[in-house]
Order: C-alpha cells, then structure tokens, then sequence
C-alpha cells in the first residue's frame, strides 16, 4: 500500500460522521419533469399529465425519484466545499449505491436541496472507498424525498 493511500485513509476515516452544509434550494419545474421523461422514457402521467395528476394520489404532477438521485449530486451550493487536500488522488469516480430510498414525493413546483455525510472509509485495491449518506429534503416537508447511501471510490 502506498504511503499516499494510507495517510489519506488516516484523513477521511477522521473525518466520519461530518456532514457537508445543505445545498441551495432548487426547484423542480414541470418543464426539468419531462425533459427527463423524455431521456428516460418514462411518461407515467403521474409525473408528465398535469390535469390527470391533479386528480391522482398527489394532487400534482410529481418528480421521478430517478430525477431526484440524479441530479442530487450537482445541486448548487452556496459555496464551494473542499475536502481535505489528498496527495496522490488522481480522480473521484461515483461508484454506484448500497441502498436508495424515496420516502416522499416531489411535488411540482417544489425546491429540494441536499445533505450529505460521510458514514464509511474503506481502503479497496489501491483506492478508498467512501460512503456517504445522502439526505435529499423538500422545502416545507417533514419527510425527506430521497435517503441514499453513495459510493464513490478516491483514486491513487
């Protein structure tokens, strides 16, 4: 193992259990909906019919939850947030989810904005592993729209 991967294993697992601060809020128009339905082939009218999903379960259009884990990553953030400086990392690849969750709905019109913190480090063939636990909330909703455990593996 090298000495690079190690001090940064000695760094991150420092640093479990920190949370990011929350993204800016970030609305969720009908138009950002079809786009993705469009990409993505799903048109069930509970997200792209807006006078049959106000009748439906929701009362209005809602968000894919797809839509919703997709872009939770790039939300914006009122700064920049910078991990600790890790020598020797040459890249970061999202490495995929141990579990992904959508407690509620997002309704059209509704900003959303994200947390995430870091739960895990691991050190796995000359990278590190980390997971981090992502909490998407919906501004004025009690129960958060998505809850993820994200993996994303730290190159060396």
């Amino acid at each position: 193992m090298s000495d690079n991967l190690q001090q940064a294993y000695e760094t991150m697992t420092a640093r479990i259990g920190e949370a990011d601060p929350p993204t800016e809020w970030f609305e969720i128009d009908q138009k950002r909906i079809d786009d993705f339905a469009d990409v993505t082939l799903d048109d069930q009218w509970i997200h792209v019919d807006v006078e049959r999903a106000k009748a439906g379960p929701f009362g209005a259009p809602i968000a894919h939850g797809h839509l919703t884990l997709s872009i939770m990553g790039h939300l914006p953030r009122a700064h920049v947030v910078e991990g600790p400086r890790l020598e020797g990392q040459k890249l970061g690849i999202n490495y995929g989810f141990n579990r992904v969750r959508f407690p509620s709905p997002v309704p059209v019109g509704s900003r959303i904005r994200m947390q995430s913190t870091l739960r895990s480090v691991e050190i796995k063939g000359g990278m590190l592993e980390v997971m981090n636990e992502v909490v998407v909330e919906v501004e004025g909703q009690d129960k958060p729209c998505c809850v993820a455990e994200s993996l994303g593996r730290l190159v060396f």
